[in-house]
C-alpha cells in the first residue's frame, strides 16, 4: 500500500549538474561523442534526435516554485489551526480507471441500458480520499478562503432550492476549480416520485447548472443516496454519466462509516454538507480541521474526484 507524499525538493542547480552530466554520458554511449568535438565514431540512425539536457534554469525555476507553494500552504495550515499540513496528493492518472457499479448497487437493467454507476470508491491503490459536500445550505465565505488557501479539492454537488439563495457563493468555488454538480432541484425522496417526476428534477437542475455557471455536468448524486431504475434512466436522459454516492460521511466532531471495519480506504469518496452552527456543534473550518488531522494522521491526501472520471 503506498503511502502519498510527494518530494518536492529537488536540490536545485546540484540536481540540473548532475542531469547534465548524465545527459553527457549517454550521449557518449549512444552516438560516440568525440572528447574534442570531432566527428562521432559512429553515426545516428536517420531520423534520430539529439539528446538534450533540460536547462539547469528550468529545473532551478520548478524547483523554486515548488518549495515555494508548500511554504504557503504549510502557512496556511498554520493561519487555520490544522493539527498538520495537508498531505500532497498524486498526480491524476493518465488513463482512467474504469468505474462499474458497487456490487449490490445496481438497478435492473444497468449494463443493458447502459445505466449511470452508482459508486462509493475509486479503484486504486494510492492512499487519496475524495471530499464531495452536498445541497448548499450554508454559505460560510471562510470555508471558501480556506479550501483554497489549504489547496484542499473538493466536489460539491447542488440543489436549487438552497443555492439560489446565493448563486454568486459558488461561482467563487467553481472560479477556484470546484466541480458544481447535480443534487436536484428540491432534494426530493426519487424513488416515490414517477419517472416524470424524477426527470424534472434531475434536469432542471441541469438546466439550472448551466444557466448559472456555464456547463451541464455529468455527475448526478441523489438524495439520500435512494434512487431506482427510473432514477437513473433520468439522470441519463440529462445527460448524467456517473452516480457517485459515499463510503464515509464527516461532521464536525465524528466520522461515520458504510463498511463494517469503520475505517477509510484507498478511493474512498467521503460526504459532507454544506452546514454551520444551526446544524452543528461548530463551522464548516471545523469540521474541515477534524478531517483533515484524520486524513492527515492516517496518511491520505485528498485528490479531486473530476480527476478520476
Amino acid at each position: 500500500m503506498q503511502l502519498v507524499r510527494q518530494k518536492e525538493e529537488y536540490g536545485g542547480r546540484r540536481t540540473a549538474r548532475r542531469l547534465s552530466a548524465a545527459v553527457l554520458a549517454a550521449c557518449a554511449l549512444v552516438s560516440g561523442c568525440a572528447a574534442g568535438g570531432g566527428e562521432p565514431a559512429v553515426r545516428p540512425a536517420p531520423g534520430q534526435q539529439p539528446l538534450k539536457a533540460p536547462p539547469a534554469r528550468a529545473l532551478d525555476s520548478y524547483a523554486t516554485r515548488l518549495k515555494a507553494e508548500r511554504a504557503r500552504v504549510v502557512a496556511a495550515a498554520k493561519r487555520w489551526r490544522l493539527a498538520a499540513p495537508p498531505l500532497t496528493a498524486p498526480a491524476p492518472p493518465a488513463h482512467k480507471p474504469h468505474i462499474a457499479p458497487r456490487e449490490g448497487f445496481e438497478v435492473d437493467g444497468q449494463r443493458e441500458l447502459g445505466l449511470p454507476p452508482v459508486f462509493t470508491t475509486i479503484p486504486t491503490k494510492k492512499k487519496i480520499v475524495f471530499l464531495t459536500i452536498d445541497d448548499g445550505a450554508e454559505k460560510d465565505p471562510a470555508f471558501v478562503k480556506m479550501m483554497s488557501e489549504l489547496r484542499i479539492p473538493y466536489t460539491a454537488f447542488l440543489s436549487d432550492y438552497l443555492a439560489k439563495e446565493d448563486y454568486g457563493y459558488f461561482t467563487a468555488m467553481q472560479r477556484a476549480g470546484t466541480g458544481l454538480n447535480n443534487h436536484t432541484l428540491t432534494h426530493p425522496y426519487l424513488p416515490g416520485l414517477t419517472y416524470a417526476g424524477q426527470k424534472r428534477e434531475i434536469c432542471g437542475m441541469q438546466d439550472v447548472i448551466e444557466k448559472r455557471y456555464g456547463k451541464r455536468p455529468v455527475l448526478f448524486r441523489p438524495p439520500y443516496g435512494n434512487y431506482n431504475q427510473d432514477t437513473l434512466k433520468a439522470a441519463k436522459s440529462c445527460g448524467v454519466k456517473y452516480a457517485p454516492i459515499w463510503n464515509a460521511e464527516v461532521f464536525v466532531d465524528r466520522m461515520d462509516y458504510r463498511e463494517w471495519d469503520r475505517d477509510i480506504h484507498p478511493g474512498d469518496i467521503v460526504l459532507t454538507h454544506f452546514r454551520g452552527r444551526e446544524d452543528w456543534k461548530g463551522t464548516m473550518p471545523d469540521m474541515i480541521r477534524m478531517f483533515m488531522k484524520y486524513v492527515t494522521a492516517k496518511g491520505y491526501a485528498v485528490a479531486r474526484l473530476e480527476d478520476y472520471l
